[in-house]
């Protein structure tokens, strides 16, 4: 016999795995590293004076962009072709090389700039609900009208310096490429293999059991649900599900937007006031594919919304994805139940507006 006592598991304090089943990947959680003092690297807050119009931002009604054309008034959002554009619709095909080591694919999309609002001082969670609910009708007619051609539109917002945003004034970009890129392609297949093995969508089934555990819920609503995922890799990382089995954001009912829009604002302000200051996150949706894929059945698919912010113990501490994260696998520094806990105690009322 060994000398050793018998130790049982407290996931607050000992390390384990945990399964992602949209990436069929593990998660290494490690949650007693958050008692190590830090003497790393601290990053400048986020600005908090933005002038509400400035006369230099790109992005600003009226104003000039790189390219030398001009914004309209617009009152509301505001989309334009990317003048810098990753993805173009006319690039030359590569052409085939059957060599294994060394294959390449034609590449080819469109890349869109949406401001979601005049004001350079606002934020989503700042926003009126009806300023969001437009927001969310555009991203749809987006959806729509580039999923007529391409098989993946990708959504995705990056807010704050932090997350590369080289702009405060409130937008996101849209990409339509005609590849299904890595993401959503791993989603797909493993949404796939879920449902062809239980019957059911896989985050149709996970949004009821979140809903009824409550231990990972941060906001919640009759048609919407916000849950740091049990197998969350960054440390205030949430996933937005709708209640109902939904494929695409273009799918959703007028209440359903409405909805959304709340809990948009609602998870929002909650991220901000936690360090009381601009959340920086990279955020994106995930729905079932267009193109070409609208012909074909795709009842394993939810749509769902993925939020990635990096902060970890402060407004200018942050989590680093680097050395094992790289090159062995994904971890974690304080259990995703904490993360919720924390998040779903704070005021819902904004530290701005208090």
């Amino acid at each position: 016999m060994s000398g050793k006592q018998d130790v049982s598991f407290d996931p607050k304090e000992h390390q384990h795995l945990r399964y992602n089943p949209l990436r069929d990947s593990w998660v290494l959680v490690s949650a007693h590293r958050m008692k190590r003092p830090w003497a790393g690297q601290v990053e400048r807050p986020p600005e908090e004076h933005i002038p509400r119009y400035d006369p230099n931002n790109p992005l600003c009604p009226g104003n000039k962009r790189a390219n030398g054309k001009g914004n309209p008034d617009y009152d509301s959002t505001f989309v334009f072709e990317n003048d810098f554009p990753a993805l173009q619709p006319d690039a030359p095909d590569p052409g085939s090389d059957q060599d294994p080591l060394f294959q390449s694919k034609a590449a080819r999309g469109v890349c869109k700039v949406m401001c979601f609002h005049p004001w350079s001082d606002v934020t989503l969670p700042l926003m009126k609900k009806e300023e969001v609910v437009n927001v969310i009708d555009k991203w749809a007619e987006l959806v729509e009208e580039l999923g007529t051609i391409y098989p993946w539109v990708q959504i995705f917002e990056n807010k704050g310096a932090m997350m590369g945003c080289s702009n405060p004034h409130p937008h996101c970009q849209v990409w339509a490429s005609n590849f299904l890129p890595n993401e959503p392609a791993l989603s797909d297949r493993c949404q796939r293999a879920y449902y062809e093995k239980h019957g059911e969508p896989m985050l149709l089934q996970y949004a009821k059991r979140e809903a009824e555990k409550k231990e990972r819920v941060v906001v919640e609503s009759s048609d919407w649900l916000a849950v740091v995922p049990y197998w969350a890799t960054w440390p205030y990382q949430t996933l937005l599900l709708p209640r109902r089995h939904v494929l695409r954001i273009s799918d959703l009912t007028t209440e359903e937007r409405e909805g959304l829009a709340a809990i948009m604002k609602r998870l929002l302000t909650k991220y901000d006031n936690l360090f009381e200051v601009s959340f920086p996150y990279s955020m994106g949706w995930h729905g079932a594919p267009t193109g070409p894929y609208l012909k074909e059945d795709n009842s394993h698919w939810q749509l769902h919304a993925h939020y990635y912010p990096p902060l970890l113990r402060s407004a200018t501490v942050k989590k680093f994805m680097v050395g094992y994260e790289m090159l062995a696998q994904e971890q974690r520094d304080l259990t995703p139940e904490q993360a919720a806990e924390k998040l779903r105690n704070l005021p819902e009322e904004h530290y701005k507006t208090r």
